[in-house]
């Protein structure tokens, strides 16, 4: 088998994959056929997932809600932080406004967050 064909398949290979996730572990040696076998179709799966089931980039929304939560700000503490007003975070927050290249540099000291990500890169 060189790809992945179907669900069929998939599902068939993932199950095969949490039998070996019982007997395969980190000393396992790598000339284990268990371990062999598990690498294979551990590729097989993830380049399948990458045609049938993509991870898109996070919108800046979503990237400033995740590092709110993870910090317990709400918008007007994350506002503070930022030294922005609470209507262009508001804006910034629904989608409906982006941030100015020095907003987005702040953003990312501010919340540890890398500028690729700010600036969709």
């Amino acid at each position: 088998m060189v790809k992945i064909e179907n669900e069929i398949q998939y599902d068939a290979i993932m199950a095969r994959i949490e039998e070996l996730l019982k007997v395969v572990n980190d000393e396992t040696p790598e000339d284990n056929k268990d371990y062999v076998e598990l690498v294979l179709l551990s590729n097989l799966v993830a380049d399948y997932e990458d045609v049938h089931y993509p991870i898109s980039k996070p919108s800046l929304p979503e990237i400033l809600k995740l590092r709110m939560y993870e910090m317990g700000l709400n918008q007007g503490s994350l506002a503070a932080l930022l030294k922005m007003n609470q209507s262009k975070i508001s804006e910034i927050m629904s989608g409906k406004s982006e941030p100015t290249l020095k907003q987005a540099r702040q953003m990312a000291v501010s919340l540890h967050i890398s500028p690729t990500l700010l600036l969709g890169v």
